[in-house]
């Protein structure tokens, strides 16, 4: 691990290129945030494409997780919550600092060898974005990309063919990570300048890429090769500090919550739900409540604070048995789509909890959030787990018994690596954290009850767990319900009508505005290459 002073100061340097990054053209000849050849260090253009490659996988994240129940999503109706710039700073990041910082470096490669590390990583997290832009946009730029003389208005490419070609990045990287290339000078933010950490997060992007598509044989191949994110210790994470200001580097979910005016998010009603229901022992890490009751739960219903906790949920909530308005035990946070209006609960709504964000544990204690509480927001954004690799695994394998044995391993990684943040809040009561008996016995209860099911039952059983799993880093959670539509327990929307599911969002509004070769799409209902699921609105059959 780097420095703090170190560390701050890249975030520092970054922060003016993160802010002025949104509303730049694609199609101006040179980036204003790239700069020349000979005025480039190397080092700092490696800092530059890991600060936006995080920035960007944050927003992933957060999409991703609010469609799927993980996170919260205020909105009735998709097509208006996701407009076009839903993917404006992504594609920003992606094609106007990553690529022209990437193509600098290997401008400067003198073929010395010198810049391999720096080339690798690089190619790395250039062939990720693009393909998590394949997943959310279904198209990506590539062929033409970064061509600004040749193509000052690049076409797109078809998301199978931009997968290929990330895949050939992918050997490029690996090819000049061999071999323990030079790091002098380098600040990796995620791995410590350790090509074998970089090397097996290559061959797990490319397991992605398999269980995507269905590819059973490069998936297994890589598999039985162990050299993949097998281990907690191999989690690739963006790992965040606790300074405040100049810069605040602190976990973004803890600044907002943790303030002197009490949380500003909401904690998905669905999830908390799920998780109190089945007793999972991550459930004090994630969440942080503020008070022991919910209005309409196990509290008298209360119009100021909680207004829906007095409304008679629609039929659609009715007729599917589903929590309209209030979780309890103080679990209180919102339902997907509740479009209210913000009241004053700031100090008795649930905040986020020590784990991903660097919180407070939940120890029943019921105090107020404030500034520096808990971790102090050393966080991390969870961008690849091991634990996700073993649902992955559980989903490409045509064994129950297989599957069985990979939802235990994804279940013990994660809950391993969630207790693992309870040491960040030094001041919580301990004998509130879950033993390694109550642990050991969720663990076999849940794989129990799947083995003792069938069909839908054990398939939502499976997926449920992965979402869980996911909290804090779920890009791959709307690729999962998009392949398989589970789990179907998920609440519905509180519009009866909210219209078609995503299945990919618009194009880039700034980038169809200014490049006259791209027209907007008219529909959210659009797939990607490998979604061949039944077209939307009866799929997923959730929505």
């Amino acid at each position: 691990m780097k420095s703090f002073i170190k560390y701050i100061t890249i975030v520092f340097i970054a922060g003016a290129l993160l802010n002025s990054c949104e509303t730049t053209d694609l199609d101006l000849q040179t980036s204003p945030n790239a700069l020349a050849d000979d005025q480039a260090d190397p080092n700092l253009l490696l800092n530059q494409i890991q600060l936006n490659y995080a920035t960007n996988m944050i927003v992933f994240n957060d999409r991703s997780a609010e469609v799927t129940r993980i996170d919260y999503m205020f909105g009735r109706d998709y097509f208006n919550n996701y407009p076009g710039t839903t993917m404006n700073g992504n594609w920003v990041r992606t094609y106007s600092n990553i690529l022209p910082d990437l193509q600098n470096l290997v401008n400067q490669d003198d073929g010395t060898g010198d810049l391999n590390f720096h080339i690798g990583v690089a190619k790395t997290l250039y062939a990720h974005s693009l393909i998590l832009l394949v997943d959310q946009l279904g198209v990506a730029a590539f062929s033409q990309a970064g061509q600004p003389g040749e193509f000052p208005a690049p076409e797109l490419d078809g998301g199978s063919a931009v997968y290929d070609a990330a895949l050939l990045l992918l050997q490029e990287a690996e090819n000049a990570l061999a071999g323990n290339p030079n790091t002098t000078g380098v600040t990796d933010l995620y791995y410590d300048e350790d090509p074998d950490q970089w090397i097996k997060l290559i061959n797990t992007i490319r397991m992605k890429v398999a269980y995507t598509t269905g590819d059973v044989s490069r998936f297994n191949g890589i598999l039985s090769g162990g050299n993949y994110i097998s281990a907690p210790e191999d989690d690739f994470v963006f790992r965040y500090g606790t300074s405040e200001l100049q810069p605040d580097n602190r976990h973004p979910d803890y600044a907002a919550d943790y303030t002197p005016s009490g949380a500003n998010i909401y904690q998905s009603n669905w999830l908390m739900e799920t998780m109190l229901n089945l007793g999972d022992p991550r459930i004090r890490y994630y969440f942080y409540r503020q008070v022991p009751s919910t209005p309409g739960a196990d509290a008298p219903a209360n119009e100021e604070t909680l207004a829906c906790s007095l409304a008679q949920p629609p039929q659609h909530f009715i007729d599917g048995g589903y929590t309209y308005c209030s979780v309890p035990n103080g679990y209180w946070g919102r339902t997907h789509g509740n479009d209210e209006g913000t009241p004053p609960d700031n100090f008795l709504r649930v905040a986020v909890g020590v784990y991903p964000a660097g919180g407070l544990f939940d120890d029943s204690s019921y105090g107020n959030v404030g500034l520096g509480l808990g971790g102090g927001g050393a966080g991390i954004e969870p961008i690849i787990m091991s634990s996700y690799v073993d649902f992955w695994a559980g989903y490409m394998t045509e064994s129950a018994a297989a599957k069985a044995d990979f939802l235990r391993a994804g279940m013990e990684k994660s809950i391993a690596k969630v207790q693992s943040f309870g040491s960040l809040d030094a001041n919580a009561d301990p004998d509130f954290a879950p033993t390694p008996e109550e642990v050991t016995t969720y663990v076999a209860d849940v794989v129990a009850e799947f083995n003792n099911a069938t069909g839908d039952d054990a398939e939502n059983i499976f997926a449920e767990q992965y979402w869980i799993a996911l909290f804090g880093g779920a890009a791959e959670a709307w690729t999962y319900y998009r392949l398989t539509g589970y789990p179907t327990t998920l609440v519905p929307n509180w519009e009866p009508n909210p219209g078609p599911f995503p299945r990919t969002w618009l194009l880039p509004q700034n980038e169809v505005t200014t490049n006259p070769n791209l027209t907007q799409k008219e529909t959210l209902t659009e797939q990607a290459f490998w979604d061949t699921q039944p077209a939307s609105p009866t799929f997923p059959p959730a929505n």
